[in-house]
C-alpha cells in the first residue's frame, strides 16, 4: 500500500504518464536540487508527456501541465507544476498535501509544445503515511 502508483493515458500520437509518491520517497539530494520538501503529508505528482515516434518508441516532449487535486471532502487545490529537464528526460512535478488514507482525485491537463490539443488526464490515488 505504500508504493507509488503510476499509469498512463494514450491519446494517439501522445501519451501522458503519471505517478504519485510520498515526498519521503525522494532522495534528499534530488529534493534539494529541485527545491522539494521531504515530509510526511506531502505527496509528489509527476507528469510526463511522451510522443510516439514512427517506429513505435516514445520520446519525452516539453509542454505545459496544469491541474488540480480534490480530496474526499471536495476541497480543491491547484497544483503548481515545475518543469524539470534531466538529459533527454522532461517531466513536470508538483507537491500536494494529503492525509494518510485520503482518496485524492487528480484532474490534469497537459499540452505538448506545438500541439493545439489538450490532453486531459484524471486519476485517483490514496497514499498512506508510514
Amino acid at each position: 500500500m505504500h508504493a507509488q502508483a503510476a499509469g498512463n493515458t494514450d491519446f494517439g500520437d501522445y501519451q501522458v504518464h503519471w505517478s504519485v509518491l510520498p515526498s519521503t520517497f525522494i532522495a534528499p539530494e534530488v529534493a534539494r536540487a529541485n527545491d522539494l520538501q521531504r515530509s510526511k503529508g506531502i505527496g509528489i505528482v509527476n507528469i510526463s508527456i511522451m510522443k510516439e515516434n514512427e517506429d513505435g518508441t516514445l520520446s519525452p516532449v516539453s509542454g505545459q501541465v496544469e491541474g488540480k487535486v480534490t480530496n474526499d471532502v471536495q476541497q480543491v487545490r491547484f497544483l503548481a507544476f515545475r518543469r524539470i529537464q534531466e538529459g533527454d528526460a522532461v517531466y513536470f512535478i508538483a507537491e500536494y498535501q494529503y492525509s494518510s488514507g485520503e482518496l485524492m482525485t487528480f484532474n490534469i491537463t497537459a499540452r505538448p509544445t506545438g500541439a493545439s490539443q489538450d490532453l486531459p488526464v484524471r486519476f485517483a490515488h490514496t497514499l498512506f503515511s508510514d
